[in-house]
């Protein structure tokens, strides 16, 4: 909301996502895991608070004019920006029980924003 950029004004992205698993062994496969769980995971994910849906930050003034004609959004207690959403799929990932090492959000081919804990 209070950004001076041209970011301030309404627009969307559509991102890729490079999510890194860690583990020290391999099991019994020879895999840290399996693609397609991670994968199942994250789309879960982006379907119910990401795909088509308007991220804001909770005290954005337009959120009654969403409420109003009954639009789609998700209020959340920090700006959405690529760092944030980046923690957002790290956490969602790490409580489904994988052991995340890091989630990097790429809004184009030369920008992105990593998160990871320490």
């Amino acid at each position: 909301m209070n950004h001076q950029g041209k970011c301030r004004n309404l627009h969307g992205h559509s991102v890729k996502a490079s999510i890194s698993i860690k583990n020290t062994a391999l099991n019994n496969d020879g895999m840290v895991c399996d693609f397609s769980d991670i994968r199942e995971c994250v789309d879960a994910f982006v379907d119910e608070y990401l795909d088509h849906n308007f991220l804001l930050h909770e005290n954005d003034p337009i959120i009654p004019a969403l409420i109003a004609n009954n639009e789609r959004y998700l209020a959340i207690p920090e700006h959405p920006t690529a760092e944030v959403i980046s923690k957002m799929i790290y956490d969602y990932i790490k409580k489904a029980g994988f052991n995340v090492a890091q989630v990097v959000l790429w809004e184009t081919s030369s920008a992105s924003a990593c998160y990871q804990e320490d």
